[in-house]
């Protein structure tokens, strides 16, 4: 009888079972979406910003001197500030060849949602370009890190930035800006804002050039993010500069990523390699600045120009989403880290 009668309970139980599970799924989704909702409250900013200020256009050569003729332009850049009060840690944001791209937004939405401000700057527009990749002389490389300097002078006064707490972020050619901003010749030469960033993180940068004493850099974390796949601005070069740094006793690291192309975080491109049609590419030249203000081909010993036949075109973009979240990850416990946040 008392089998008969565990059986009877079982069979009933049975019965519910669909009904507990469907409610057990809906809750989940409930929960799901109210965390969705929190992260895209979360990632709003509490006030948008756009911040106009005087910059100039110059030639590497010139940038290399610390002087020499200059045409000034008035730039911009959207300042994203975070939810919160008081005094907030702002990270700048530097383009690539083809100006700000989708990968922006996603990394301006998480340091928002981190409680960290966001600026974007734009250093193409003022100076009536869109894109440099077909022909990257039209402007001088060197020109993103002194706007990126004139971006910091612009956030050193502002009432809700903690000026000890920016960080200078930047991709492809925004990311060789980010790097070599960060040498201690350059910062002397054209950084008039009192201020140094807390950390620079560029990502898959070309490192092909070496300046002269490159490696007496600031004393501030450098992160470079770059994919193995990249045959736009390929990574070894990168590798040796990293090993000069280190030699020279600075707090550099290199984080890569198996297979990842040019472009890993862009959420807008293809998973599948595409060419970048007719884009520059200088992954088969070596550039060295010899003497002060001259950069050279250093195998023919003659001034570089991109007519060099070293220059080649068609390199490749990809989105990797893999690498991309990987890299998420890391900026954001970097930062976490770095600008002590709960």
């Amino acid at each position: 009888m008392n089998i008969v009668k565990s059986l009877s309970l079982t069979s009933s139980a049975l019965r519910w079972l669909p009904v507990l599970i469907a409610s057990l799924v809906i809750a989940l989704s409930h929960a799901s979406v109210a965390h969705a909702q929190d992260q895209a409250r979360g990632q709003i900013p509490a006030r948008t910003e756009l911040h106009t200020f005087q910059s100039v256009t110059i030639s590497d050569a010139d940038f290399l001197k610390g002087e020499g003729q200059a045409t000034p332009v008035t730039l911009a850049g959207e300042l994203r500030v975070a939810q919160g009060t008081g005094r907030m840690p702002v990270v700048i944001l530097v383009h690539g060849s083809s100006g700000i791209g989708s990968n922006t937004d996603v990394w301006a939405r998480q340091f928002n949602q981190m409680g960290v401000s966001a600026f974007i700057l734009d250093s193409f527009t003022g100076r009536g370009l869109t894109v440099v990749g077909p022909d990257q002389s039209q402007l001088g490389r060197l020109n993103l890190s002194l706007d990126a300097y004139r971006a910091l002078e612009v956030l050193a006064s502002h009432p809700r930035v903690d000026p000890k707490r920016i960080v200078l972020m930047g991709f492809s050619r925004g990311g060789q800006a980010t790097l070599y901003a960060s040498e201690k010749r350059f910062l002397k030469a054209w950084n008039r804002s009192g201020l140094e960033f807390a950390a620079y993180l560029p990502f898959y940068p070309d490192c092909h050039t070496v300046y002269q004493n490159d490696t007496d850099v600031v004393d501030r974390p450098i992160r470079i993010f770059h994919g193995t796949g990249d045959d736009y601005n390929p990574m070894p070069p990168c590798q040796a500069f990293v090993e000069r740094l280190r030699s020279a006793g600075h707090n550099v690291e290199l984080i890569d990523y198996p297979g990842a192309q040019h472009s890993f975080d862009s959420p807008l491109g293809s998973t599948t390699p595409t060419v970048s049609k007719n884009a520059q590419t200088v992954r088969n030249c070596r550039i060295r600045e010899e003497p002060v203000g001259q950069l050279i081909n250093a195998v023919s010993g003659a001034p570089f120009t991109y007519a060099d036949p070293c220059v080649q075109r068609d390199p490749h973009v990809g989105y990797d989403p893999v690498a991309a979240d990987a890299a998420h990850r890391t900026i954001g416990e970097f930062l976490k880290q770095l600008f002590e946040l709960k």
